[in-house]
């Protein structure tokens, strides 16, 4: 008999590369994660990892033993689920994990209209972040955003259901020129030898931005690397230079700012693992979430049709 338990270390390999890496994601000794997979491999009766000095790869079987996982530890999360489901109303911890914009402008709202017997306890993250996080059990259930010209970054073990989409504003300073040409006021052409305002490289936000230039045909030429918004917002209207930002995180931008609206947008997800997204908890989550996102006093992009499908 396999052990699920045992399984889940295989998988984790499978997405992180190294057995210190596992180890460190789902707090063992790397001593302990090894003679875990050494067990497994005994119970499988095949060599499911190769070793040369110190790296540690998947054999053949290996492989197809973290797909066959995959479908296991899915079927126990639905398992537990349908459990949980059986109980008078859902409580205990909820593990979020959420983007900052979304966490100061949407989450505090949502959380207040979740059922009592929860205990929401919110982490901000990156989106690049999550699948990891859900898979190793820190995370419940998280909010996540994806970009035009990013693809998705969570993986197979993952499902997503769409929130709400909003439009991506192209930020100057109100007193700068307009462009001689009207059809140019919303161009990324028009600002490519303009200094840039940029999230730090490896971010989604960062990635959204240059490959937003590179299909506008120029490189842009950064002179800040700035993560909140709330300040590339403040740099902007002091002019010292241009950024990509999403209407969520300008609800309010300070005097001095233009937002010029462009054909570029980002969605709002929630993500858990794969077979537990009808866990009641989950549900609240994403019924609070739907709620809050319909009062908000501020325009968004209109609600996705999947909200309140879970």
């Amino acid at each position: 008999m396999l052990d699920p338990r045992k399984l889940r270390l295989l998988r984790e390999l499978a997405h992180r590369g190294t057995i210190a890496a596992v180890a460190e994601a789902l707090t063992f000794t790397p001593s302990a994660v090894s003679q875990q997979l050494a067990a497994l491999e005994r119970e499988a009766g095949v060599p499911l990892l190769e070793r040369t000095g110190r790296t540690v790869t998947l054999t053949p079987a290996g492989r197809l033993l973290v797909e066959h996982a995959q479908a296991v530890l899915e079927e126990l999360d639905r398992a537990s689920a349908a459990l949980a489901a059986t109980r008078e109303g859902p409580t205990g911890p909820l593990r979020i994990g959420a983007f900052p914009t979304v966490t100061r402008t949407l989450v505090p709202a949502a959380l207040a209209e979740l059922p009592p017997g929860l205990e929401p306890m919110v982490t901000e993250i990156d989106p690049a972040d999550v699948s990891a996080a859900l898979r190793a059990g820190e995370l419940d259930v998280a909010l996540i955003h994806e970009y035009d010209f990013v693809p998705s970054v969570v993986d197979a073990g993952v499902e997503c259901a769409p929130l709400f989409s909003e439009p991506i504003y192209l930020t100057t300073r109100a007193a700068r020129t307009a462009p001689a040409d009207p059809a140019a006021a919303g161009s990324l052409a028009d600002v490519r030898d303009e200094p840039w305002i940029l999230s730090k490289p490896g971010t989604l936000c960062h990635t959204m931005a240059v490959r937003a230039c590179h299909a506008a045909g120029f490189e842009p030429r950064v002179r800040h690397y700035i993560d909140d918004f709330d300040t590339v917002l403040t740099f902007a209207a002091a002019g010292q230079g241009v950024a990509l930002v999403p209407r969520l995180a300008a609800p309010a931008p300070p005097a001095g700012v233009r937002l010029t609206p462009l054909p570029i947008s980002r969605r709002t997800l929630i993500a858990f693992r794969r077979g537990y997204g009808g866990h009641p908890a989950i549900s609240a989550f994403q019924r609070a979430m739907a709620a809050r996102i319909a009062s908000t006093t501020f325009p968004l992009g209109a609600p996705c049709s999947s909200i309140g499908r879970l």
